[in-house]
């Protein structure tokens, strides 16, 4: 069963489209972060990125460095769509991509980390294979077929998202739609559907709709009876997504991974009728299926464990953090956070308060009041600063902060001294207070 599941030939069709598809998304991506001037406001104007902790060496490229480089990794993903050194163009996006990733999270969201994902996934697919430059260049490696557990890697992928981005949303904010109501009320300004989008009951549709979708969109689209709906309800459940949270490519992404659930041969026949068709239904055991097993084996059994290590982390990850990035958590709470840091030397005892405005961006700004790891990496920053001038410090911070529009708690021990506090990435830190009820 195992090998007929995995092992049997396909048309390949439905991975020749997704190649175009991808590639076109992840170049235009590439190219409108510098149009609408994410790369300039994340990268380019703040003095510093927090970057993941662990990359400090990953900084953004000075000048005109980091327009460049996104010019390069928008032009990789249009070799990508038109099939031209493909494994070099896909892996050279890839290592860009997650170089821009792992530099800076201000701007984060899972969004990306899928983007991360698919994009090392389509490193090893034979992607070029058929209506690429390649196969125009090397006839030989033409191909009208591909094995069925290519499309099996990405369904599974995708079943992992959309359940945990479901189950995550089974809390009590999302529940009584408060939260909901406090994310529209953004939007109030948006022309035409503001005032809608304000009203309670469409705050319910949302709520219920959030998860049942995430929860069945996959199981709908591979059981052929639902599938032409559910793709009409992916549509507009991502047009809705795109035009009011205004999250660039991942609609659309989401949208073309649904060619890998058709038949193959009605992919054919839509987007390739000069193809020559693929009927043979043979299983064909490669020579490194066990390899294949074990690496797949290893890497879906990390994306099982990643979103659920909150749960073995002290408190509640909508307060802490701890284990929500690469956790599918997506859109789930609001945060706002209000905090001052306090220096003092040991030498002279002199206190001075940082003035967050000379160090930070707007943006910045508001991510560090709420978000341990940047309260954490500022102050080691700061602490770096001041040993540059042969000054011993101790750096406190008085922070408050707001979860769903509740009331403001403490949020950092204000006697914890954050330059000699070390970072914990498995589990809790104990400078950040405890959440109340």
């Amino acid at each position: 069963m195992v090998n007929k599941i995995l092992f049997t030939k396909i048309d390949n069709s439905p991975l020749i489209l997704f190649r175009i598809l991808f590639g076109l998304l992840i170049a235009l991506e590439s190219y409108g972060a510098i149009i609408t001037g994410w790369v300039r406001n994340t990268l380019v104007d703040p003095k510093f990125t927090f970057n993941f902790i662990g990359f400090d060496w990953l900084q953004p490229l000075p000048g005109i460095g980091m327009y460049l480089y996104f010019f390069v990794m928008g032009t990789f993903g249009v070799l990508v769509m038109l099939g031209y050194k493909y494994r070099f163009s896909m892996i050279s996006f890839t290592l860009l991509w997650a170089g821009v990733y792992f530099m800076q999270k201000t701007s984060y969201n899972n969004h990306y980390y899928l983007l991360l994902l698919i994009s090392l996934i389509m490193c090893f697919f034979p992607a070029n294979r058929s209506h690429s430059i390649d196969v125009k260049n090397n006839p030989e490696i033409k191909s009208n077929s591909m094995y069925s557990y290519l499309k099996w890697i990405v369904i599974l992928q995708l079943f992992i998202v959309y359940t945990y981005a479901s189950v995550a949303k089974i809390y009590a904010d999302w529940l009584d739609f408060s939260f909901i109501k406090l994310l529209m009320s953004g939007k109030a300004h948006y022309y035409l559907i503001g005032d809608i989008l304000q009203q309670p009951f469409i705050h319910k549709i949302i709520g219920f709709t959030g998860i049942f979708f995430d929860l069945l969109i996959v199981p709908a689209l591979l059981f052929k009876p639902t599938r032409k709906i559910a793709f009409i309800v992916s549509i507009f459940f991502h047009m809705f997504n795109s035009i009011v949270f205004q999250i660039g490519i991942f609609p659309y992404l989401s949208l073309a991974f649904i060619v890998f659930f058709y038949n193959p041969e009605t992919i054919r026949k839509i987007f390739f009728k000069k193809k020559a068709p693929f009927i043979s239904n043979e299983i064909k055991i490669p020579t490194y299926k066990n390899v294949l097993l074990i690496l797949a084996g290893i890497y879906f059994f990390i994306q099982l464990v990643l979103p659920i290590r909150h749960h073995f982390i002290k408190d509640d990850v909508l307060w802490t953090e701890e284990g929500h990035r690469l956790s599918w958590r997506m859109m789930l709470r609001s945060k706002s956070g209000r905090i001052t840091f306090k220096v003092v030397e040991h030498e002279t005892n002199k206190v001075t308060f940082i003035k967050l405005n000379e160090y930070l961006s707007k943006k910045q700004h508001r991510r560090i009041g709420s978000n341990p790891d940047f309260i954490w990496q500022f102050a080691q920053r700061i602490k770096k600063e001041y040993a540059e001038k042969g000054k011993d410090i101790s750096i406190y911070a008085t922070s408050k902060v707001s979860v769903n529009g509740k009331p403001f708690q403490t949020f950092i021990d204000p006697n914890a001294d954050l330059a000699k506090a070390e970072w914990n990435y498995f589990w809790h830190n104990e400078w950040i207070l405890p959440s109340k009820p």
